[in-house]
């Protein structure tokens, strides 16, 4: 991104990491793991894409949001979890900046703890306490942004991708 204007390569890259987190999702939703009090969206490892381009801020809001949209989420969680999505994406890619990469898997674990519990509670009606979803939502994060993303991120620090 020269002059801080996205260039064709990077709304390309938005876009196709904007199609990835849709279909993953989809895919973990077929087995009924992308949404509920505990979440496994294997989609939530590419959280971890902001470290390398700011492009994938986008890319995952648009991403979480269609995949929201075409699952049949409710309107305010579309809102919400695309927010939350976003939030997270952000502060990744500004511990990116910072050199510290490796913890730019908090933001999205800690936007989704936070946000999610609220959207299951007041949204769906589910039942059980604030902290308890923040705890099932918060393992499901753990796995998918935190251990999944870092492997990904392992994988694609050395690759030529994102340079």
């Amino acid at each position: 991104m020269k002059n801080n204007k996205f260039t064709t390569t990077d709304i390309t890259t938005a876009g196709l990491i904007a199609a990835l987190y849709t279909v993953l999702t989809f895919a973990a939703q077929a087995f009924g793991l992308a949404s509920g009090a505990v979440q496994f969206r294997i989609s939530e490892a590419l959280t971890v894409l902001p470290v390398f381009t700011r492009a994938a801020i986008p890319g995952l809001a648009v991403g979480c949001l269609m995949a929201n949209i075409l699952t049949g989420c409710a309107l305010w969680d579309i809102i919400f979890g695309t927010l939350a999505t976003l939030i997270g994406a952000t502060g990744t890619y500004m511990l990116g900046r910072v050199g510290r990469p490796m913890w730019g898997v908090l933001p999205p674990i800690a936007a989704n703890m936070l946000v999610v519990p609220a959207v299951l509670i007041k949204v769906y009606g589910a039942e059980g306490s604030y902290p308890y979803f923040m705890l099932t939502v918060g393992i499901g994060e753990v796995v998918c942004c935190g251990i999944m993303g870092i492997v990904l991120y392992n994988i694609l620090k050395n690759s030529k991708l994102f340079r």
